[in-house]
């Protein structure tokens, strides 16, 4: 089974997070942030992930604490998941349409930990949420999960469609890439080896 659950509590924020990646993209997902909270529900439909999160943060200062750290607990449960890598894709990418806006996304489980975020958002806000935390979700999850990614934006003006189709495409990208390759099943998806 390739799943796992993280709990992390700080000063700032209390998480419990448990994913199944072998799932049908079923969430339940409660961060005190709604906007979050929308896009990891889109996370795990998308990827097909089955993603349960609860988390208590200090969001009467901001969001910021609390999406960081979920993003560092996201990340961690996809690497503990995915154990060794044995027979995985290890990459994978998507193109995803959200009406006006056009986002790719690529992903690259290498061991090796590198966020590319060409994603210009037009407004500072939606709703409540600092649109600037998208690029600090993804960050503190490149870094707990140890994977490489790009998120492009190639077109888009509507801030809430531009961000929920990086999550789609990113959903999309990870789903392939965490995906049992049957023909190498139990193959290391590296020369070297390890990943």
């Amino acid at each position: 089974m390739r799943n796992t659950e993280i709990v992390r509590k700080t000063a700032e924020t209390d998480i419990k997070l448990k994913l199944e990646l072998d799932g049908n993209g079923k969430s339940e997902i409660d961060t005190g942030c709604g906007f979050l909270d929308h896009m990891l529900t889109l996370l795990s439909a998308h990827g097909r992930f089955d993603l349960s999160v609860s988390c208590c943060g200090d969001v009467k200062v901001d969001y910021h604490h609390t999406v960081e750290d979920v993003g560092i607990c996201l990340g961690r449960a996809f690497s503990e998941a995915l154990g060794d890598k044995r027979g995985i894709e290890r990459y994978g990418s998507a193109i995803i349409p959200m009406d006006e806006a056009l986002l790719l996304v690529a992903v690259d489980f290498s061991g090796r930990d590198l966020l590319n975020f060409d994603v210009e958002i037009p407004s500072v806000k939606v709703g409540d949420f600092d649109t600037e935390l998208v690029e600090e979700f993804w960050i503190a999850f490149v870094r707990a999960a140890n994977c490489t990614l790009h998120i492009k934006k190639l077109a888009g003006k509507n801030s809430h469609h531009i961000i929920e189709g990086a999550f789609k495409a990113a959903a999309r990208a990870i789903r392939a890439a965490v995906a049992i390759d049957a023909a190498r099943a139990d193959e290391i998806p590296s020369t070297k080896g390890v990943l």
